[in-house]
C-alpha cells in the first residue's frame, strides 16, 4: 500500500492499524441490517481522517464516502465492501475472536471493511487524481441483498459512478496472488422452500395414511437428475436440498414434511428452465401420492458477471503490483453467491479475488482472514483509482 507509486517502502495506514481496526471488526460482528457498532466505527474513523461521507444508507448502516481529486473533473468510480457478519459460533481461540455468540466474521468482510477504509484514508491523504472516488461501506451480503437495497434506494442516482468495483479474499489462493474473470464470477442464489401435506397415521399402518416421507426423499432423488441429467455438462448448476423437515415421533407417519434449499446457475435461461422443470417434479410427485403442496421459489441474487474491458484494467494493475506474484486468469467462477451482482447489473466493473492463503474456509468457524493481506488490498485500491483516474 502507497501514497504514490506501488514500489514505495511508505504505507499509510501502517500493517498494524490495519490488523488493530481489522480485529476490533472481528471482535464485533453484526448480521444482516443491524451492523449498527460496526458503521459507527467506519464514520468515526472517516470523520478522524476529515473524508466526506453520508451514513444511514441501505437500510440504515450503509455508509459511503466521496473523495475529489485534486487533479481537477474526471470520471466518477465506485469501490465497494462488504461489512455484515454470518450467524456463526467461531472456534478460534484467539484474544480477538468473536465477542457476540452466535455472530462471526466468518467471510472476511471485517478485512474488507479495513481494506476500504485504508484505501479511504491513503487517497485522503494524498488525491492525487482527477475526477471522484466513491467508496461504498455496504451491509448485508450474506444472503439478505444488501446490495440490492442499496441499489433500489437510488445509489447511483445519488453518487454518479462510471463503474464500481469489488474485492473478495479468497482463502486456497495464495497470499500473493490474486484472480480475475472475463465474465461470470459467483452465480446466482435462488432459494426454495417446499411443503408437502398429506393424512397422518400411524407408522405400523401405512396403508391407512399417506407417506409425505417417502414421497420427499423420492423427489429429492429426483430433483437430483434435472442437474446430472437435464442439464448441459458445459453449463454449471447446482440444486442442493439443505434442510429436511419432518415429524417427531417413532411410531407416527407426519402429516407434513419441508423441504429447503437453493438453486445456483450462472445462465439467466437455464435458471428459469431449471425452476420450471423443478415445479413440474412437485407436481407429478404430488399427484402420485396424493399431497397438497406450498412451494415458494425467491430469485435472491443474479450472477456476478464482470464487464472484460474493465476484468482487464484489474488485472493490469494487479500485474503491475510488486507484491503480487500472479494474477490468475483461468480460474473456474465460483457457485458461491454474491449481491454485488446487483450493483454490475446497474453499471460496468469487475469483481476480483486477493489470495487469503492456507486459511480455512469461507463460511467456516474456524475461517479468519489474513492480516498479511490487507496491505496488499489497500494497494489494490489505491493503484486502481490512480490508473483509472490519471489524467
Amino acid at each position: 500500500m502507497t501514497t504514490t507509486s506501488t514500489d514505495s517502502n511508505t504505507t499509510y495506514p501502517d500493517p498494524a492499524t490495519l490488523t488493530k481496526w481489522r480485529r476490533d471488526f472481528h471482535r464485533h460482528p453484526e448480521i444482516a441490517f443491524d451492523e449498527h457498532r460496526t458503521s459507527a466505527r467506519i464514520v468515526e474513523i472517516l470523520s478522524e481522517h476529515g473524508i466526506e461521507h453520508v451514513a444511514g444508507l441501505g437500510g440504515g448502516t450503509g455508509v459511503v464516502a466521496t473523495i475529489e481529486g485534486r487533479q481537477g473533473p474526471g470520471p466518477s468510480i465506485g469501490l465497494r465492501a462488504d461489512i455484515d457478519a454470518l450467524p456463526i459460533d467461531e472456534l478460534n481461540d484467539v484474544d480477538y475472536r468473536s465477542q457476540i455468540p452466535g455472530r462471526m466474521h466468518a467471510c472476511g468482510h471485517d478485512g474488507h471493511t479495513t481494506m476500504l477504509l485504508g484505501a479511504a484514508c491513503a487517497l485522503s491523504r494524498d488525491p492525487d487524481f482527477a475526477g471522484t472516488v466513491h467508496l461504498i461501506f455496504q451491509p448485508a451480503e450474506e444472503s439478505e441483498g444488501g446490495g440490492r437495497v442499496m441499489v433500489e434506494e437510488g445509489l447511483f442516482e445519488r453518487f454518479t459512478m462510471d463503474a464500481v468495483y469489488g474485492l473478495h479474499n479468497w482463502p486456497g489462493l495464495a497470499v500473493g496472488e490474486a484472480a480475475v474473470h472475463d465474465g461470470p464470477v459467483m452465480a446466482a442464489f435462488d432459494v426454495f422452500t417446499l411443503k408437502l401435506t398429506g393424512d397422518g397415521c400411524h407408522a405400523a399402518m401405512p396403508h391407512l395414511g399417506t407417506d409425505v416421507v417417502l414421497a420427499a426423499c423420492q423427489l429429492v432423488n429426483q430433483l437430483q437428475g434435472l442437474v446430472s441429467r437435464e442439464t448441459p455438462p458445459h453449463q454449471p448448476a447446482v440444486l442442493s436440498v439443505t434442510q429436511f423437515h419432518a415429524g417427531d415421533a417413532y411410531n407416527v407417519l407426519p402429516e407434513t414434511v419441508e423441504l429447503r434449499g437453493t438453486v445456483r446457475t450462472f445462465d439467466a435461461d437455464l435458471k428459469a428452465r431449471l425452476e420450471r422443470r423443478f415445479r413440474d417434479a412437485i407436481d407429478a410427485t404430488a399427484r402420485f401420492h396424493g399431497l397438497t403442496v406450498d412451494f415458494d421459489y425467491q430469485a435472491r441474487y443474479p450472477a456476478t458477471i464482470n464487464d472484460p474491458a474493465h476484468a482487464t484494467r484489474c488485472a493490469d494493475v494487479l500485474t503491475a503490483m510488486s507484491k503480487i506474484r500472479k494474477v490468475h486468469r483461468d480460474l473456474a467462477p465460483s457457485m458461491g453467491s454474491e449481491d454485488f451482482a446487483f450493483m454490475l447489473e446497474q453499471r460496468p466493473g469487475a469483481y476480483v479475488w486477493l489470495g487469503n492463503g492456507d486459511s480455512a474456509a469461507l463460511h467456516n468457524p474456524a475461517y479468519d482472514f489474513n492480516d498479511a493481506i490487507a496491505p496488499l488490498g489497500v494497494e489494490y485500491w489505491q493503484a486502481l483509482v490512480r490508473r483509472l483516474l490519471s489524467t
